[in-house]
C-alpha cells in the first residue's frame, strides 16, 4: 500500500499524545504496588496483577481490534480507546474491592488495546515506509513519556492523596490528553490496493517470516522489562537502601532516557540497519539490568537508566520493522499481533518475574531477564541470516 501525503507533524504529535495517555494509565499502579500490597494483605506476585491483569486483558482483546480496523476507521479506534480507557482510569480508584480493581483494570486493558494495537498500522498508512520509522518513534517516545509522567504523579502524589487520589490525578491528566488526540488527529487517508492475489500470497509468506525476530523481541523484551520495573519498588524500598515510596517512584525518572531513545531509533536504523539497530539496543538493556545488581545506590540508578533506553530503542525499532514488513493488506493484523505478544510478555513475563523476585531475590530476577533478551538477540540473529539466505 502506498499512502497520500500528510502533515506527519501533527499525526505524529497527535499520536504522542495517545500513548502519553494510554501509558500514562497502563502502569500508574506500578509505583504503588508496596501499598496496594499492604491494603489488601498480598504478596509481590499478586499484587503485581494489578498491572498483569490489566496488559494480559490487552494482548486478548488487540487482535479483535486489529481485525476490526482493517474494516472501520483507524483513526476512529484510536479515539475511542484513549477516551474509554481514560474515563475507566478516573472510576478504578473507586473500586470497593480488590477484585474488583482487577475488573476495572481488565476492562481498561480491554478499551487500552485499541492504541498500541492500531497505531503502528495507522501511522504506516498515513506516511508511508520512508517517514514511518521517525513517527513510529515519537509515538513510542510519548509512550515513554506517559509511563513516566504516570509512574511519578503516582509516586509522588500517593503521599499526600493516597494511592486512590493519586489514581484519580493521573487518570484526569490522561483524560486531557486523550480530548487532545481526539481533536488533532487527522483522518485516515485512502490508501492505493495491494498487489493481485497469487503474487500477494507469496509476498506475505516471505513477510510473516521475516517478522520472527521483532515478534519474538516484543515478548521477551517487554516481559524482561514489566518484571524489572514491577520489582523495582519493593527493592529500593527495602534493606540496604530503604527509600520512601516517593523516592523510590524517582526511578521512573529513567524513562527520559527511554523517550530520547525512541525518538533516535530511525536515526540507528538509517545508520545499522534493522537487524544490527535491534541487537544493540537489546544488549544495551541486558547490560544495564546487569547493573542493577550493585548494591550501590547510583550504580542501580545508572543501571535502569541504561535499561531503559535499551529497551524503548529496541521497542521503537521492532514496531517500526512489523508495519514496514507486514504481509500485502494484513498491516492491522501483523501490527495486532506484535502488540498481543507483547502485552503478553508484560502479563505474563512481568508476573512471572516479579514472583521470582518475590521468592529468590534481585540476582535471579535479573539473570532470567537478560536471558529472556539474549534469547531476542539470537532470534534477531537467526531472523537476519535466514533472510540473507532466502534473498
Amino acid at each position: 500500500m502506498v499512502a497520500l501525503e500528510v502533515d506527519t507533524r501533527r499525526v505524529s504529535v497527535a499520536v504522542a499524545a495517545a500513548g502519553v495517555s494510554t501509558f500514562a494509565l497502563l502502569y500508574a499502579p506500578q509505583p504503588v504496588l508496596p501499598q496496594l500490597a499492604a491494603s489488601y494483605g498480598l504478596d509481590p506476585g499478586r499484587a503485581s496483577l494489578a498491572v498483569g491483569v490489566a496488559t494480559t486483558a490487552l494482548a486478548v482483546a488487540v487482535l479483535p481490534v486489529a481485525a476490526l480496523s482493517e474494516r472501520v476507521d483507524r483513526r476512529l479506534v484510536i479515539v475511542c480507546s484513549v477516551l474509554a480507557s481514560a474515563l475507566l482510569g478516573l472510576l478504578l480508584p473507586f473500586a470497593p474491592s480488590y477484585p474488583a480493581l482487577l475488573v476495572l483494570r481488565a476492562l481498561q486493558g480491554v478499551a487500552i488495546a485499541g492504541f498500541p494495537g492500531v497505531a503502528a498500522a495507522y501511522l504506516a498508512d498515513q506516511l508511508g515506509p520512508v517517514r514511518l520509522a521517525s513517527a513510529v518513534g515519537a509515538m513510542i517516545a510519548g509512550n515513554s513519556v506517559g509511563g513516566m509522567l504516570g509512574r511519578l504523579g503516582v509516586g509522588f502524589a500517593a503521599g499526600p492523596l493516597g494511592w486512590r487520589g493519586a489514581l484519580v490525578l493521573v487518570a484526569a491528566v490522561a483524560l486531557a490528553f486523550a480530548c487532545f488526540t481526539a481533536i488533532t488527529l487527522p483522518a485516515t487517508l485512502p490508501v492505493r490496493h495491494a498487489p493481485p492475489e497469487p503474487e500477494r500470497r507469496e509476498a506475505g509468506a516471505r513477510a510473516w517470516a521475516r517478522l520472527a525476530a521483532p515478534y519474538t523481541v516484543g515478548v521477551l523484551g517487554m516481559g524482561a522489562f514489566v518484571a524489572i520495573y514491577n520489582a523495582a519498588g519493593f527493592r529500593l524500598t527495602a534493606t540496604p537502601f530503604e527509600l520512601t515510596p516517593a523516592a523510590a517512584s524517582m526511578v521512573f525518572l529513567a524513562y527520559a532516557t527511554g523517550t530520547a531513545s525512541s525518538a533516535a531509533a530511525g536515526r540507528l536504523v538509517a545508520r545499522l540497519g534493522r537487524a544490527r539497530a535491534l541487537v544493540v539496543a537489546l544488549l544495551a538493556t541486558a547490560a544495564g539490568t546487569a547493573l542493577t545488581l550493585s548494591l550501590a545506590l547510583p550504580a542501580v540508578v545508572a543501571g535502569f537508566a541504561v535499561l531503559t533506553a535499551g529497551f524503548f530503542a529496541a521497542h521503537a525499532v521492532a514496531n517500526a520493522w512489523v508495519a514496514a514488513e507486514a504481509p500485502p493488506g494484513a498491516r492491522g493484523r501483523a501490527a495486532g499481533l506484535y502488540t498481543l505478544l507483547y502485552y503478553l510478555g508484560s502479563g505474563a513475563g512481568g508476573t512471572i518475574g516479579t514472583a521470582v523476585y518475590g521468592r529468590f531475590g534481585w540476582s535471579w530476577l535479573i539473570a532470567l531477564s537478560a536471558s529472556w533478551l539474549l534469547a531476542g538477540v539470537v532470534a534477531v540473529l537467526a531472523t537476519a541470516r535466514s533472510s540473507r539466505l532466502a534473498g
